[in-house]
């Protein structure tokens, strides 16, 4: 059957274009390459603070809202056989007539923006394990999901390109690998950060130095004690006071028997005691000597 010139391919159901997929993922295994498919559970796609939040950020622009529906039955099907988010790009094989390769490139954030996300987030951020739950305060939501200056990227960052037929720029297959990234991040929220380029501890590091910054600017010690060391770090420690060590008396010196000048002299100057009883017996002889 032709249309307008062109030849429309026959229907394949998506049961026969899964188990296509399927044998030639397996034949990629045996290979050795590392394949991750995105698995949905129910209908919905994104779960958790981050999925979600990546998906209502690109159905926020119109260029992509009215093409992203075209992969939502894609991806809930199971047809992104495999997805790979790396610095700057995202890797996916999607199953269709054939197996098609899509790669979405997309640039770092600037540093300048990082350094504003970070310095905007320091002292709310809590944990690293809060951070990656999306257990945040509203105020550091607002600022990593911003449309223009959070963490998310803008269209004109974004660079996509299929090998199927489909003259659109995003295909349906490039619209189910985007949503599936978003049930990706479900998983791995660290991916995202990962994708920008960008070290996600960093944002903990900023937080610890702001609560630093903010002990020591209300006139405490430089040295943290153990609690305040458990919320910077989230952390417990043991803040138990060591008992007091009782300190003994010291022994008062014994007082030393001074003499003076005179009876240092006077000692020097008595005779000793063998040579004061020679004197006496050489005293008496002379007396016997003299009567005789």
């Amino acid at each position: 059957m032709a249309y307008y010139g062109f030849e429309w391919r026959p229907y394949v159901s998506v049961r026969q274009r899964r188990a296509q997929a399927q044998t030639k993922m397996n034949a990629l295994r045996k290979k050795g390459v590392d394949i991750q498919p995105v698995e949905i559970e129910g209908r919905k796609i994104a779960k958790t603070f981050w999925g979600e939040a990546w998906c209502d950020h690109l159905e926020s622009f119109s260029d992509y809202a009215n093409r992203l529906p075209r992969g939502r039955s894609y991806v809930r099907n199971g047809s992104v056989c495999h997805l790979e988010i790396n610095q700057g790009e995202i890797l996916a094989k999607v199953a269709g007539s054939e197996l098609y390769n899509i790669r979405i490139q997309i640039k770092t954030l600037p540093a300048t923006k990082w350094k504003a996300i970070k310095t905007r987030c320091s002292g709310q951020v809590g944990s690293l394990l809060e951070l990656l739950q999306g257990k945040l305060s509203g105020h550091v939501m607002q600022v990593v999901t911003d449309r223009n200056e959070g963490m998310f990227p803008l269209p004109g960052e974004i660079s996509l390109k299929c090998d199927c037929p489909d003259w659109a720029v995003m295909c349906k297959h490039v619209a189910a690998v985007l949503y599936g990234v978003g049930a990706r991040l479900d998983q791995k929220p660290e991916l995202l950060f990962k994708l920008r380029g960008v070290d996600h501890e960093e944002l903990i590091a900023a937080d610890a130095e702001a609560a630093v910054s903010a002990a020591t600017s209300r006139g405490k010690s430089k040295r943290l004690n153990g609690g305040e060391l458990s919320d910077v770090f989230g952390i417990d420690l043991d803040t138990s006071e060591a008992p007091a060590v009782t300190k003994r008396p010291r022994k008062k010196a014994s007082k030393k028997v001074t003499t003076d000048a005179s009876s240092t002299r006077a000692a020097k100057k008595a005779p000793k005691p063998k040579a004061k009883a020679a004197a006496v017996k050489k005293s008496t002889k002379n007396k016997a000597a003299a009567k005789k």
